[in-house]
């Protein structure tokens, strides 16, 4: 067997051949669909991945706020943040957070699945995330995405 046919292709950022997908959030468990849109924004459904390189695709979200939370998540689950002064520990609820901000659940749950460098923050530019049915990006031509499908 020839060895040498055999041979690793890396991915330069100029020769990236990125897609458009938009998907709609209805009734959609917060979780797997995070962890479905976190796999196309780093690019690991494709065949030329690269872990050092933005390969992933663009990914639209709309109906943002009509994900859903299994069991008694919505109220029980607490997130926590700190303002960095004493005193300045706050705590919120998926609840509390879509009526305040329907899309910053679902970007909280993709960006804690992307990796945490600069190649992260890079990625988490390439997800747009719509509370209603409609998005300003149909000059892209965005493919509809099925994640049941997927």
């Amino acid at each position: 067997m020839d060895t040498l046919s055999y041979k690793t292709i890396s991915v330069k950022p100029a020769e990236v051949k990125k897609e458009w997908y938009v998907i709609d959030a209805t009734d959609l468990v917060l979780g797997r669909l995070a962890s479905r849109v976190a796999l196309i924004l780093r690019g690991k459904n494709k065949p030329s991945f690269t872990p050092n390189v933005d390969c992933g695709d663009n990914v639209i979200i709309v109906n943002a706020d009509k994900v859903k939370l299994t069991g008694k998540k919505m109220t029980d689950r607490v997130y926590i943040r700190y303002t960095g002064y004493p005193g300045g520990q706050r705590f919120t609820t998926p609840k509390e957070l879509l009526a305040k901000k329907p899309t910053e659940l679902l970007r909280m749950s993709v960006k804690g699945m992307l990796p945490k460098t600069r190649l992260g923050n890079k990625l988490i530019n390439n997800l747009f995330l719509y509370a209603g049915p409609e998005h300003p990006h149909q000059a892209q031509k965005p493919k509809e995405l099925k994640l049941n499908e997927m």
